[in-house]
């Protein structure tokens, strides 16, 4: 586990995280790069223009993780997680429901108790109420590549951050997905303190396998 340099360029990242990848052989060992990035909304592939509906002055990029679009900025933490699935015995949707299973432990040891998935979209909800319903809203997203049988992108936990650009577009294309951050739950810490217990529970997880 590492911290990069923050706040990071989300296309330098990226770029990384692909040479990484493509460089792997059956030796290299997994990694997983903790960092917070400058502002940034992502396209994933299936991502459809129409669900940017107000980027402003930041910067939209198409890259090449699943799922549509979602924010990056200062006061979340993204842990990249860099695995070959062969060593685990797993197939995209099972490493999918661990990624989630390891958020949801996350937020159970914040307490809070009711964070949860939600069908039909990836990612780890927590229940709010706006006064008049109690509805979920989202607090962490999720978007992996795999190739080669080798993961990269991974999971992005808002932390204590500024959610106004998340209006700006269709959240992971839901018209009117709220999200939420832990500050907002009533969970006070750091983007570094939060980074790394979301790594110890990944690696907890995702324990390190031997190479061959």
């Amino acid at each position: 586990m590492r911290w990069l340099p923050r706040p990071a360029s989300y296309t330098t990242v990226w770029q990384d995280m692909r040479a990484f990848t493509e460089a792997r052989t059956s030796t290299t060992g997994d990694e997983i790069w903790l960092v917070e990035h400058e502002p940034v909304y992502t396209l994933g592939l299936a991502g459809k223009a129409e669900h940017v509906l107000n980027p402003g002055a930041i910067p939209v990029v198409r890259t090449d993780r699943g799922g549509q679009v979602t924010y990056h900025g200062p006061g979340q933490v993204v842990a990249y997680c860099l695995f070959d699935l062969r060593r685990y015995g797993l197939y995209v949707k099972e490493y999918v429901n661990r990624l989630e299973e390891v958020v949801i432990n996350l937020l159970h040891a914040y307490g809070l108790e009711g964070a949860c998935r939600k069908a039909g979209a990836p990612g780890v909800y927590v229940p709010i109420d706006d006064r008049t319903t109690k509805q979920l809203a989202k607090i962490a997203a999720l978007g992996i590549k795999v190739r080669n049988g080798c993961t990269y992108h991974g999971v992005a936990l808002n932390v204590e951050m500024d959610l106004t650009p998340f209006l700006g577009i269709n959240p992971c294309g839901y018209e009117g997905l709220v999200t939420v951050d832990l500050a907002g739950c009533g969970v006070h810490t750091t983007v570094s303190e939060a980074g790394n217990l979301l790594a110890r529970y990944l690696l907890q997880a995702f324990p390190a396998r031997e190479t061959s």
